[in-house]
């Protein structure tokens, strides 16, 4: 099996980091307008859901990557080997996956509030967004 670098593994977790902090605080915002919204449909409701699960995943991400980016990071203040960095890039890549599926989730869903027509638009774009984020990460 191929070993991956220290180097690579910091340059990843670096942009994981700003990428989730971006989509994690998106989420964050949308959370936010929900709460003071007067609507209280099933529809709302499972978009506040989503919203929610996606600002937890794209946080869990943000700390595991922190974490692997400190331990690839020379000058880091005890030995670490391949092995110690196997809980915070998979629990980071699972979050960060999960954050994505969750955000698409938000994008589907959003078009049913204001009609079916938008609806159905929206969750078209959520489907092929699916799918294009599955191809890339395969």
């Amino acid at each position: 099996m191929l070993e991956i670098t220290f180097e690579y593994w910091n340059k990843l977790a670096e942009q994981t980091i700003m990428i989730s902090s971006l989509l994690g605080g998106f989420s964050i915002a949308v959370v936010a307008n929900l709460l003071v919204s007067e609507i209280n449909t099933r529809l709302f409701k499972n978009i506040m859901v989503a919203a929610t699960l996606a600002a937890g995943f794209f946080l869990m991400t943000l700390f595991c990557m922190t974490k692997l980016l400190l331990m690839t990071t020379d000058g880091f203040p005890f030995k670490v080997v391949q092995d110690d960095l196997f809980v915070p890039r998979t629990i980071g890549s699972i979050s960060f996956f999960l954050g994505i599926i969750s955000l698409i989730v938000v994008i589907s869903l959003a078009g049913w509030t204001k009609s079916k027509g938008m609806g159905k638009f929206t969750t078209a774009v959520g489907i092929c967004t699916l799918i294009v984020t599955i191809l890339m990460i395969t």
